[in-house]
C-alpha cells in the first residue's frame, strides 16, 4: 500500500516511522517492529512506533532522519520485514561467544546505518561491557569502524596524534599540546570526542571559543596550511558507528574496554596517524584505577596499534585529582587560554601539557623533546600557533583568556572543619559539575581553590561551583553538601582514649 509522508521534525538517534495503530494492526507489526520504506530512487529500513491520534490512517509520520534517508519523498510502500541477522550475534555475544571477523563487521555496518533500535544497541554495550572481546576481536572491531566511514590522506607526511583515555576532570591539555607540537613543525590533525562519563570532552571545551564541527577538506586544508587543528570527530564520517554507540554509553556512563580502544584506534586510523601518544590518567576515581589496568592498556593499545601499521606510546600520567583548577568547558578554556599566555593558575596543567608534547616530538625525531616544548611554551610561539588555529576555525585570533566568561550563577562551597584537603573524588565532582549542567550548559562547572595537601579553615572557600541558571546551581549545591566530593581532616584523624578515667584537675 502506498502512504503518505508526514515530516516530524523530531531528531531521533534511529531511523523511525509512526503508524497509525489501524494500519500497524492491518499491515501485522508492532511498536519496535520493522518495516521496509520502498520509494522508486531508495529502499530504507525503518523502526515502527504506533500512535492513534498523531498520524491518519493512509499516513507514516517521519522522523527527520527516516525524512532525510528518502530525500523528501511525498509516499512510500511500506512492507514488514524482519530484524537485522546482527541482532542474533550480539545475542552470541551476550552467551559469551567470541565473533569473526565478519560477524564484527555485520554488526558495525548495520549500527553505522541506524538499522539497530536503541534497545538492541544498549544490548551490545553492555554484552561488550560484560564479556569483552579479545585482541583479535578488538583489531577487526577496529577495522570495520574505519571502514565503514571516511578516511583522510594528507598529502604531507608523517602525521602525529594524542588522546587521553580520561577519567581525570579537567585534562584541557590538548589545547596546549596541539599549538605545542604544530609550532615544532609537526602535523597533527586532532579529532576530539564530547563528553561521554566526563564533565567535558575537548570538542565540548574548544567549541566554546572556535568552531569544532569541520569537513574533512577543512581538516586536510587547516592541518597542511597550519600544522594542527582541534576538530569534533562526530561532524565527519570518521568511524560513524562510534558515535552511534557512545549516544547510548553516555546516559549509561559506560565505556566497555575493547569499545574504549575500538573506538580511539579507529579514529586515529582514519586520520592517517603514523605517531600515536596516549595518555592513560590513574587514580582514584578515574576511568584506570589500578597500575595493572593501566598496563594492560598500554599493552593492548601498542599491539593493536601495531597490527593497523601504526607506532604507538602510552604515558601513564597521575590522576588522582583534577587537573589544574577549572573544570567545564568555558572554564577549561580559559584555563587552557591562561597556560598559554604564561598565566597558569596551577602547575598541573603546564607540566602535563610540555612532558606529553614532549614524547610527541621526540617520536618525531626531536631531541630533548619536553626541553624544546617548554620553549615553546615559554616563549609565546604556542599562543601563536593558537590564535592561527583559532582563526582557521572561526574563532577570534585575538581572544584574551579575561574575555572567557563562565555561568552567571556561583556558588562557595565552604571547608566544614579546619585542617588539610586530603582527597578529591574525581567521580563525584564529575557528578557535581553535571548537575549544575556540564557540558551541555556551555558556563557551567567547577573552580578549585584548594586541592589535595593545602590548608583549610573551617567556613573558607575550597571550590566555587557555576551554573547557567539558578535552578541547576541550587541542585549542583545539594548535591556537594549531600555526597560531599572532598575530604578536609586535621593533623590528628582520630584519638583514641586509653582505658581507666582521667586524672581530676587539681583545684
Amino acid at each position: 500500500m502506498n502512504y503518505k509522508i508526514k515530516e516530524i521534525n523530531i531528531d531521533a538517534g534511529e531511523l523511525t516511522v509512526i503508524l497509525n495503530v489501524k494500519d500497524a494492526k492491518e499491515m501485522g507489526v508492532r511498536s519496535l517492529e520493522r518495516v521496509k520504506l520502498i520509494t522508486p530512487k531508495k529502499t530504507i529500513t525503518a523502526v515502527v512506533e504506533t500512535t492513534s491520534t498523531f498520524v491518519k490512517e493512509g499516513e507514516v509520520g517521519m522522523l527527520s532522519k527516516a525524512y532525510e534517508e528518502l530525500h523528501g519523498a511525498e509516499s512510500v510502500n511500506i512492507v514488514p520485514t524482519e530484524k537485522p541477522h546482527s541482532v542474533e550475534l550480539i545475542k552470541h555475544k551476550i552467551d559469551g561467544h567470541a565473533l569473526t571477523a565478519e560477524e564484527i563487521r555485520e554488526i558495525i555496518t548495520d549500527i553505522a546505518s541506524h538499522n539497530l533500535t536503541d534497545i538492541e544497541l544498549t544490548a551490545y554495550v553492555m554484552a561488550n561491557q560484560l564479556q569483552g572481546m579479545n585482541l583479535d576481536e578488538t583489531t577487526w572491531l577496529t577495522k570495520a569502524m574505519v571502514e565503514t566511514g571516511d578516511t583522510i590522506e594528507l598529502d604531507k607526511s608523517p602525521v602525529f596524534d594524542f588522546h587521553s583515555i580520561g577519567g581525570a576532570p579537567g585534562n584541557k591539555i590538548t589545547l596546549l599540546v596541539v599549538p605545542i607540537v604544530a609550532a615544532a613543525g609537526l602535523l597533527i590533525p586532532k579529532t576530539s570526542s564530547r563528553a561521554i562519563s566526563s564533565a567535558c570532552g575537548t570538542a565540548d571545551i574548544f567549541e566554546t571559543i572556535a568552531r569544532v564541527s569541520l569537513s574533512i577538506e577543512e581538516i586536510k586544508t587547516i592541518t597542511e596550511k597550519i600544522g594542527g587543528v582541534i576538530a569534533w570527530g562526530g561532524n565527519v564520517n570518521f568511524a560513524p558507528a562510534d558515535d552511534v554507540i557512545i549516544r547510548v554509553e553516555y546516559p549509561l556512563s559506560l565505556d566497555p574496554y575493547s569499545q574504549l580502544i575500538a573506538s580511539v584506534m579507529a579514529k586515529k586510523k582514519a586520520v592517517g596517524a603514523d605517531y600515536f601518544l596516549l595518555d592513560i590518567p590513574i587514580g582514584p576515581g578515574t576511568k584506570v584505577t589500578e597500575n595493572d589496568l593501566a598496563n594492560k592498556y598500554a599493552h593492548d593499545f601498542i599491539e593493536i596499534g601495531r597490527r593497523l601499521d601504526m607506532h604507538v606510546e602510552c604515558a601513564i600520567t597521575y590522576g588522582g585529582q583534577p587537573i589544574g583548577k577549572h573544570v567545564g568547558p568555558l572554564l577549561e578554556a580559559k584555563e587552557a587560554m591562561m597556560c598559554l599566555e604564561g598565566k597558569a593558575p596551577s602547575t598541573s596543567v603546564v607540566e602535563k601539557s610540555v612532558a606529553m608534547a614532549g614524547i610527541l616530538l621526540e617520536m618525531g625525531g626531536i631531541h630533548n623533546g619536553k626541553q624544546l616544548a617548554r620553549e615553546i611554551l615559554d616563549s609565546g610561539k604556542a599562543l601563536a600557533k593558537f590564535r592561527e588555529i583559532l582563526e582557521a576555525q572561526d574563532g577570534n585570533p585575538n581572544l584574551k583568556s579575561e574575555d572567557i566568561l563562565p555561568g552567571q550563577y556561583k556558588a562557595d562551597i565552604l571547608a566544614p572543619s579546619d585542617g588539610y584537603v586530603i582527597f578529591l573524588d574525581n567521580k563525584k565532582l564529575v557528578r557535581v559539575a553535571r548537575a549544575a549542567g556540564s557540558p551541555k550548559d556551555k558556563g557551567a562547572g567547577l573552580v578549585f581553590l584548594k586541592k589535595r595537601g593545602e590548608k583549610v579553615d573551617s567556613g573558607q572557600p575550597m571550590f566555587e561551583i557555576y551554573a547557567d541558571n539558578k535552578h541547576k546551581l541550587d541542585e549542583a549545591v545539594n548535591l556537594s553538601n549531600m555526597i560531599k566530593p572532598y575530604q578536609v581532616e586535621g593533623m590528628i584523624i582520630a584519638h583514641i582514649p586509653g582505658p581507666g578515667r582521667s586524672v581530676p584537675l587539681h583545684k
